[in-house]
């Protein structure tokens, strides 16, 4: 047996989970899409420990790291995915959300564009490029400075030789 098919018993005091990685695996699978994704990263993180070369793994955990709220972290295994196959458009997708969530907007639209070019037909890919561009336009000041009272509009900071 490969050390990802060996069966772990969850004795006391180890901390591992009973079953084996493919066990892990589904039962990670299963927590996210129940909407537990701190729970599927528990899991997910261990297989991922046992099989770190696995793309179905590392994915699975990049999506319940990103659901949880841990953006670093996913964009760091999409990452993983994505240098393996640099063809996995949904990998280019959730490296370029992640960076978005990190602020990283410039990083978010180079791998946007990648999965949209690889899959212009899916939507998702294509709102999310279309946001981020937005976001580096605005940024840049594409739509004109912002007025006061608009929302984001940050007030200049005054000058204290300034009397008004």
């Amino acid at each position: 047996m490969s050390s990802g098919q060996e069966r772990v018993d969850g004795a006391e005091g180890t901390g591992a989970p009973e079953g084996d990685v493919y066990d892990w695996f589904r039962r990670g699978v299963r927590l996210l899409d129940e909407r537990h994704p701190a729970a599927a990263v528990q899991l997910l993180a261990r297989a991922a420990e046992e099989e770190p070369h696995s793309r179905s793994i590392r994915e699975a955990l990049a999506r319940a790291q990103f659901d949880a709220g841990s953006y670093a972290a996913a964009l760091e295994s999409f990452r993983a995915v994505a240098q393996a196959d640099p063809s996995d458009d949904y990998a280019q997708f959730g490296w370029g959300v992640s960076a978005a969530r990190l602020g990283d907007f410039e990083s978010s639209a180079e791998h946007l564009a990648l999965a949209v070019a690889m899959r212009p037909d899916n939507q998702h890919y294509r709102a999310a490029l279309r946001q981020t561009r937005a976001t580096l336009a605005a940024r840049e000041g594409a739509f004109g400075p912002l007025v006061p009272g608009a929302p984001g509009y940050l007030a200049p900071p005054q000058d204290p030789h300034d009397e008004a």
